[in-house]
């Protein structure tokens, strides 16, 4: 085995355009480097413990080194000695290796490895070799594709399969950063609790704009899932928007600007920067869905316009994304220009990855989660995800929504790191009136009724956002203001919220 054998013999196809034939080809491989990394597992099998975890025998490009592989990877995984002598009974009988002897074979890798050292090397080569493997298969399923195309499946479509098969190749070579030592873990840790510290209101994560939802998750936290969920009407959209919008545009002392990538499945880009126009300016967002507005109140429109056209808020309000798509575009906006937080309305909108079929929809949001989870791990960044809520909510006497509320799967409370649910008692109150029962008297009508008065008027433009679950601490609720008018939330001020001095 010379070191000159040991280049990877590779020749791109050479297509006709006339007919869209590939020439006869190689493919990508390194059969020294196989033979050598099989040759130092034999003579020392500790080197397993060394070498690259993905890899696996499918990743070889010569079936009897990965037959060889996998023998040895089982036997070592039992606590048995691989070697030569050893392996042989498992491949004996077989037409397996040169004219049939394995044995032979086996001693000629252990005899021929060039360095031990190298091994780990061997392994990163043989499994870059493979991914180039199936990059020429990609590539080659996305010529014939294209050449001859389904007539069911737009080339639109084409690109979505190729990009979704690129981007499971990329998550497969993707290495993990495998077991940490504590110091690093503790490390981490520690730093995360000085930046807290040096935050005026404790935050560790990226704001919410809302300070007592800051202080009790200390902000929306890198590589969690955060489920926000809530029944039609209840604001849900608004308080993401809200969030979003701040944690982009902040400028709070402690608080640091993140650029956001809010995925709007429900509503289109120009509908959601009517509504963050409308927050900021102050101005009746049906108001400027009708142009009806004075000349002061459109001159603060383009002022605001123009203030809030430089910040690091982008939207993508293409629909039925698979949370494949949101994956590859979120990576890309993370490599260009930076990303600090996912924002996607509303889950149950987005469709599972490209060439996953599920067979209920139960598995496909349960997919759908899982993938959303994997997302903020991979990207380091916090996922907040919009969620309904099933109509059992409206069956009860008391709105407030719980846990087992959440639409279609429990696995949506499994995957996230922190589920928030969005309750305004004002909706439910101006739906209905007090009725006078044919028993009651009208003096008790006439107090039921200033009862109900006094209890609309109490939580009149008032919302509660309900921490019903968080890994990293504690639950419970707490309100917070909201204004109709401009489908804006903020923090609750009131008489027993002001301090003494005031």
């Amino acid at each position: 085995m010379s070191e000159e054998s040991a280049n990877i013999e590779t020749f791109p196809a050479a297509v006709d355009p006339a007919s869209g034939l590939a020439a006869a080809r190689k493919m990508p491989h390194n059969l020294p480097a196989e033979q050598n990394l099989l040759g130092a597992l034999l003579i020392d099998n500790d080197i397993m413990e060394k070498i690259d975890d993905r890899l696996r025998a499918e990743h070889f490009y010569d079936p009897l080194h990965g037959r060889i592989f996998a023998t040895m990877m089982r036997m070592i995984d039992r606590g048995q000695l691989a070697n030569p002598v050893t392996l042989k009974s498992f491949f004996s009988g077989t037409d397996d290796g040169p004219d049939g002897a394995i044995e032979d074979y086996l001693g000629e890798l252990a005899d021929g490895v060039i360095s031990l050292a190298q091994s780990a090397d061997y392994a990163v080569t043989i499994y870059e070799a493979h991914l180039r493997r199936e990059l020429i298969r990609i590539g080659d399923d996305v010529i014939e594709d294209a050449i001859h195309p389904d007539v069911d499946l737009s080339a639109t479509k084409q690109i979505e399969t190729a990009e979704a098969k690129l981007f499971q190749l990329a998550e497969s070579g993707e290495a993990g950063a495998g077991l940490r030592n504590f110091e690093s873990v503790t490390a981490a840790a520690v730093n995360m609790a000085a930046i807290a510290r040096k935050s005026d209101g404790g935050l560790s994560g990226v704001s919410t704009g809302l300070t007592d939802l800051n202080a009790k998750m200390g902000g929306l936290h890198r590589s969690d899932l955060i489920i926000l969920a809530g029944r039609p009407g209840m604001g849900k959209s608004a308080l993401a928007t809200t969030m979003a919008f701040h944690s982009a545009t902040t400028t709070r002392t402690g608080e640091e600007a993140r650029p956001v990538a809010f995925f709007s499945l429900e509503m289109s880009a120009e509908q959601l920067g009517t509504r963050i126009l409308s927050e900021r300016a102050r101005i009746d967002s049906n108001a400027i869905r009708q142009g009806d507005l004075n000349a002061e109140e459109f001159d603060r429109l383009v002022e605001v316009s123009n203030q809030l056209s430089v910040a690091p808020f982008y939207i993508d309000d293409t629909p039925s994304l698979s949370v494949s798509q949101v994956a590859s575009r979120a990576r890309r906006m993370k490599r260009t220009g930076g990303l600090g937080l996912i924002v996607v309305d509303y889950l149950q909108l987005l469709t599972p990855q490209l060439g996953v079929k599920s067979e209920n929809r139960v598995q496909e949001i349960s997919n759908i989660s899982r993938s959303l989870k994997a997302i903020a791990k991979e990207l380091d960044v916090p996922v907040l995800a919009l969620s309904q809520l099933s109509r059992a909510v409206e069956q009860r006497e008391d709105k407030r929504p719980n846990l087992s509320d959440l639409r279609e799967s429990g696995s949506i409370e499994q995957d996230a790191d922190v589920v928030l649910f969005i309750y305004r008692e004002e909706y439910y109150l101006n739906k209905k009136d007090p009725e006078r029962d044919a028993r009651e008297t009208e003096e008790q009508f006439n107090a039921k009724n200033d009862a109900f008065m006094a209890r609309l008027q109490a939580a009149e433009n008032k919302a509660e956002v309900i921490i019903a679950k968080q890994r990293h601490g504690p639950v419970g609720s707490i309100n917070v203001h909201f204004e109709k008018s401009f489908t804006h939330f903020s923090d609750l001020t009131d008489d027993s919220r002001v301090p003494d001095h005031f």
